[in-house]
């Protein structure tokens, strides 16, 4: 093999590895899910909250099944939690609080600010 032909072949596997590695910023792949497209304006209990509890907490924190001793089906045994702040803990998978959904990803980001909007605000039964 000519030294030309190896340097050329060098050449263009250098080029092929760098070109394969372009990054995309998490905003662009999956507009929406960080916060990009979020409108954390006018969040209420009933309307926003309720429904990010029923699809992602209910099944395990409910009157028949509360685990941990926590119920998120409801505002009145839900707001003891946030309170105390381990809600938001927990679902930011912070220090202090055992995160939620166990053994799971975090909620999407999207749904985590709405989250954290309700809490900022008071987390007013609305």
């Amino acid at each position: 093999m000519s030294y030309i032909s190896l340097k050329t072949i060098l050449f263009l596997l250098l080029t092929l590895t760098v070109t394969a590695c372009y990054y995309d910023s998490e905003e662009e792949l999956y507009p929406g899910t960080w916060g990009g497209n979020c409108d954390t304006a006018n969040i209420t209990f009933s309307g926003t909250i309720q429904p990010i509890l029923a699809s992602n907490c209910n099944s395990c924190h409910n009157a028949s099944m509360a685990n941990g001793g926590v119920i998120t089906d409801n505002y009145n045994s839900l707001i003891v939690h946030v309170n105390r702040g381990v809600f938001g803990k927990a679902v930011n998978h912070q220090l202090g609080a055992v995160p939620m959904p166990q053994n799971s990803p975090k909620l999407p980001q999207c749904e985590l600010l709405k989250i954290n909007a309700w809490i900022n605000a008071g987390a007013p039964n609305n």
